[in-house]
């Protein structure tokens, strides 16, 4: 009798602690979304955009809307903030609100992405 009330008193124990860790670990975690305005130009760039974003530290989500060149970002705030994003975007080659694109990687796009592209 006492080995069973041992073992419950023990089950309880546990399942308390693990409820609370749960709920602590739900409670570190905010997530935000923002907006950005790029300087996107194609279908290639939101490929670029969304793939070279979606593996980052904290993104949760990107969503490049090309006809007005936001990407939408939700992102976990406690992995990452609103600066490292545009500056994550600046480094795939384009403007990310106001910062402007590495001039390195904006070398390297193709010409239909960049911004003084003849337009069709």
């Amino acid at each position: 009798m006492k080995k069973t009330n041992i073992y419950l008193s023990a089950l309880l124990i546990l399942v308390t602690v693990m409820t609370f860790s749960a709920q602590a670990f739900a409670q570190a975690k905010k997530i935000e979304s923002i907006q950005i305005k790029t300087s996107a130009q194609c279908k290639q760039c939101k490929e670029r955009i969304e793939n070279g974003m979606a593996y980052d530290k904290g993104v949760k989500d990107v969503v490049l809307d090309v006809e007005t060149k936001i990407v939408t970002i939700r992102y976990n705030t406690k992995a990452t903030n609103p600066e490292t994003l545009r500056k994550k975007i600046s480094k795939l080659g384009y403007d990310a609100d106001t910062i402007p694109c590495d001039k390195a990687a904006y070398d390297k796009l193709p010409v239909c992405c960049k911004k003084d592209a003849p337009k069709h």
